[in-house]
């Protein structure tokens, strides 16, 4: 009989797990959530320890629990953010050295058309920079327009420098990879009015009152107050709906999905046809058109 293959969580773990993820250089943001996400799994096991266990049996674990928690979270969140919070176990996982206690990600057909009516569109989109714009909130505008008109993450806004901006080009390094940013012309003419206007000569173009680079929470917290102002419903309004809005424009009008990954920053195409997919309501007239059915009762 294979021996059972399982391992003790230990209390410092998570302080050697988030050494583990620096030294492969995630992001801060990537580093926070996995943590976060890890504690989840520490609470379900410990909270699911059976009565009577033994002492020498607590916090121990092994494929049964881990499949256990998948179970559970599949119960109890959306397929994505199961997703995400298995990802981050794997790593965890790689990290104790029980890659073959890995698991699989929740497989589910085009899960993500069910979250379209979520996303923004043009028009939602014009609505927010407009309201924004009309209660004196120039920075939000122009950062809605800037990841809008670029498809960048929120992570790579600090990189639009003055100094970058009038090379018309982006140089970004993130995620452990190089890429350039092609600022379109008509977002640079913005960009050199917005720079001018605010007397910003130099440096980060986008920062606090304080000097530091805007953050996500910072950036959301913003939106959802224009969000609020222009009538767009909350669950549309997110930084990165925006860059949504950018791969979907993109796609229809070049079909291009190479480079649309390539623009996003992608390694796998399967990531950026998440992006391209169509609204229900564009499935729907196209199920309408098929008309295989007699009208008549």
């Amino acid at each position: 009989m294979m021996e059972k293959i399982r391992f003790e969580i230990k209390k410092e773990d998570t302080e050697e797990f988030c050494f583990y993820l620096q030294e492969r250089e995630n992001s801060k943001a990537t580093i926070e959530k996995y943590l976060r996400d890890i504690r989840k799994f520490f609470i379900f096991i410990k909270e699911n320890e059976e009565i009577g266990e033994k002492e020498n049996e607590r916090n121990i674990v092994d494929k049964e629990k881990i499949l256990a928690y998948k179970d559970w979270l599949m119960k109890h969140y959306a397929v994505s953010s199961a997703n995400s919070m298995l990802v981050a176990l794997n790593q965890y996982l790689l990290f104790r050295e029980m890659g073959r206690l890995k698991v699989k990600r929740i497989k589910a057909q085009r899960t993500d058309i069910l979250g379209m009516e979520k996303f923004l569109d043009k028009k939602d989109f014009q609505k927010l920079v407009e309201t924004a714009k009309a209660f004196g909130k120039d920075q939000i505008a122009m950062i809605m327009e800037t990841i809008c008109a670029t498809g960048i993450r929120i992570s790579e806004l600090k990189y639009f420098c003055v100094e970058n901006l009038r090379r018309g080009m982006i140089r970004v390094w993130n995620k452990g990879k190089y890429r350039v940013i092609i600022i379109p012309t008509i977002l640079k003419k913005k960009l050199l009015i917005y720079i001018e206007k605010k007397k910003i000569k130099k440096g980060i173009i986008f920062c606090t009152r304080t000097g530091k680079e805007k953050d996500r929470s910072n950036i959301w917290r913003e939106m959802k107050k224009i969000a609020e102002l222009s009538g767009v419903s909350l669950e549309k309004v997110f930084p990165h709906n925006l860059r949504h809005l950018f791969a979907r424009t993109f796609y229809r009008e070049t079909k291009n999905l190479i480079h649309l990954a390539d623009i996003l920053g992608h390694n796998s195409l399967e990531v950026t046809k998440i992006y391209t997919t169509d609204s229900i309501e564009e499935w729907r007239k196209n199920m309408e058109k098929i008309k295989l059915l007699d009208s008549t009762t």
